[in-house]
């Protein structure tokens, strides 16, 4: 059977491009600083920005794929049913948890676009900042859920190819 190609992951490609656009203005800045004794102004806003993104892109990935750290001790030594448990409380933990998130970083973001904040280093809406926090905080949620129905069906990793 051939192998399939992997799936096409949007939280993946964000991620991706978050750390990859990091680079490249961090490493034009450093040639910049080096060879003219300048820097250019945006590479700190925009990278602690791309910085939050790549966090929380690469969470959303994680929790897809079940990788975030946790202890597994309980989870391995339990009978089926009550491992079971312990997935549905780890899930709810991170509802309660992302679910808040979710709720007051969407307030956060529609207060910054009311009051129209601008950022202190460039001057751009705070709120293009901002609302990435509940969107990339729900696709965390979306993904922990799928994890939780993939672990309670007894899948490990759906996403893992097996060839047969």
């Amino acid at each position: 059977m051939p192998a399939r190609p992997p799936k096409f992951r949007l939280d993946a490609l964000l991620a991706s491009l978050a750390l990859i656009i990091i680079c490249v203005i961090s490493l034009g800045n450093v040639i910049v600083r080096y060879t003219t004794d300048a820097s250019f102004a945006f590479t700190e806003e925009f990278s602690v920005f791309l910085l939050v993104i790549l966090t929380f892109a690469g969470a959303s990935v994680a929790a897809r794929h079940n990788q975030h750290i946790r202890i597994e001790l309980i989870e391995h030594v339990l009978p089926p049913r009550l491992k079971k448990a312990v997935f549905v409380l780890q899930w709810l933990a991170g509802v309660v948890v992302l679910g808040l998130t979710t709720w007051y970083g969407g307030k956060f973001a529609l207060e910054e676009y009311q009051w129209q904040s601008l950022s202190p280093g460039l001057g751009l809406p705070n709120w293009v900042y901002v609302v990435w926090l509940p969107l990339l905080s729900a696709a965390i949620l979306i993904r922990i859920t799928q994890n939780l129905v993939d672990r309670l069906k007894g899948r490990e990793d759906p996403e893992v190819i097996h060839e047969s």
